[in-house]
């Protein structure tokens, strides 16, 4: 055995290329005891996490969609904490930086988008099994998924109306709608760069962001052969597939809706696909996509 192993290449077992047994230089196996439980459960919290699972049905498919409900959650908490991150380094000219964190978050808006697939083998009768016992909650409904639009620039004051009875939760919301998107602070990063843009408009700032002829112009310039700002369009692609993923994730949205509902009206009282639609049209960062026709 020795000598196919040597001729294969490979070191028999026990010996050392270096001279002696190896015994020393043999991989480490993980610890098998310890004096109380292993910690990784309570670092986790694996207890509580898993004590979260609890359908209000005997239907086996309503598990899937409460784990993948909650998971959602997970990854919208998460890419919070990277999005609000990333503003603050924008907001401190760390542009370079910023941009690791979001292209982070690009894998993490990956993972959110592929939760779809908990979801993408239920069938119309296997939610109805369970719909009703859902009541009016819709995933539409969570301060975490709009907190995510205000920081991407998709902000309506009415959006806060649902939580006015969480006072907690409706102060959170109306302190990222009252602040700096995460766009608006790539745009305040640009006007120090003394790109061609007017002073910010507050106001606008309350407002879903739309397309706009200066900032167009003032990323096609950034964008331009020869850019004098390399560090400013890789920050550009970056946010540019953040905008491709959440676009993504509401055609996954849509496309599980119709698998699983059709038309028929959301459990949160909306007309459903039908309403899905038209988000999906709704692209932010718009000008990282109109400018391109213009770059030269």
């Amino acid at each position: 055995m020795a000598q196919a192993a040597t001729a294969a290449g490979m070191e028999p077992a026990g010996v050392c290329p270096m001279g002696g047994s190896g015994a020393e230089n043999a991989p480490q196996a993980p610890r098998s005891s310890y004096a109380g439980a292993p910690p990784y459960a309570d670092y986790v919290g694996l207890d509580r996490l898993l004590s979260l699972q609890t359908p209000r049905t005997d239907e086996p498919t309503e598990v899937s969609f409460l784990v993948a409900s909650q998971v959602m959650e997970l990854l919208f908490a998460l890419l919070k904490h990277e999005w609000s991150t990333a503003r603050g380094l924008l907001e401190a000219d760390e542009v370079a930086e910023a941009t690791r964190v979001l292209r982070r978050s690009v894998r993490q808006a990956d993972v959110l988008v592929a939760s779809w697939d908990l979801l993408a083998t239920l069938t119309p009768a296997e939610f109805a099994a369970f719909r009703e016992a859902l009541g009016e909650a819709s995933g539409f409904q969570s301060h975490l998924y709009r907190e995510l639009e205000f920081l991407l620039g998709l902000k309506r004051p009415a959006a806060l109306l649902p939580y006015e009875g969480v006072p907690d939760v409706h102060a959170e919301l109306d302190a990222v709608l009252h602040a700096p998107s995460l766009y608006d602070a790539a745009l305040d990063v640009l006007r120090r760069r003394g790109l061609p843009l007017p002073p910010a408009d507050p106001a606008a700032r309350l407002r879903p962001h739309e397309s706009d002829p200066d900032a167009e112009r003032a990323w096609a310039e950034v964008y331009a052969t020869g850019t004098a700002h390399p560090d400013l369009r890789d920050l550009g692609e970056t946010l540019t597939d953040i905008s491709e993923r959440w676009t993504r994730w509401r055609e996954r949205h849509l496309a599980a809706t119709l698998r699983a509902l059709g038309n028929r009206p959301g459990t949160g009282g909306s007309s459903g696909a039908e309403w899905l639609e038209r988000t999906v049209r709704l692209r932010v960062f718009p000008d990282l996509w109109t400018m391109r026709t213009s770059v030269v």
